[in-house]
């Protein structure tokens, strides 16, 4: 799995949008010289991911970038429009980068994809890493409906 301790952050395009527009970001320049703190979920205003996945990263905003991260990003399978409009209702802007894998190849790469079946379709495995310089220093995995090493909580404590 490319989501291992110690391998790259895998090849790939972030879209983010902002008040100009789409842009595509390369991971690699994502991540270059910076400590990225990556949470990735489902999708955005879905229950679990609305409720609590995003919300603690709100909460622990100051205490996890007081801990020498650069960025703190949003990861999921939905596209641009939807992630911004998601930052936008959760206040994220400025704090949070809201990315779109749109088409699912960030989390295929990482071998966190998964298909939820007719309702969702194919999406991102719930997870969170902390990525320094392009290199994936920790990675926390959900088990599938589960929501307990991707808090900010635990990313918290380990930093």
């Amino acid at each position: 799995m490319s989501a291992d301790i110690g391998n790259n952050f895998p090849s790939g395009i972030f879209l983010i949008k902002d008040n100009e527009g789409i842009k595509e970001v390369r991971t690699e320049e994502y991540f270059k010289s910076k400590k990225v703190v990556l949470f990735a979920l489902p999708g955005a205003f879905t229950p679990t991911c609305s409720a609590k996945h995003l919300p603690g990263y709100i909460k622990f905003y100051q205490e996890i970038k007081g801990k020498g991260v650069d960025i703190i990003a949003c990861m999921a399978v939905n596209d641009p429009h939807v992630m911004r409009a998601w930052g936008l209702a959760n206040e994220v802007e400025g704090k949070i980068d809201m990315l779109s894998d749109s088409d699912c190849s960030v989390s295929k790469s990482l071998g966190l994809d998964m298909n939820f079946g007719r309702i969702m379709g194919h999406r991102s495995r719930r997870f969170a890493m902390i990525v320094e310089d392009k290199v994936i220093k920790k990675s926390f995995v959900e088990e599938v409906g589960a929501f307990k090493v991707s808090t900010a909580e635990n990313i918290l404590k380990n930093l």
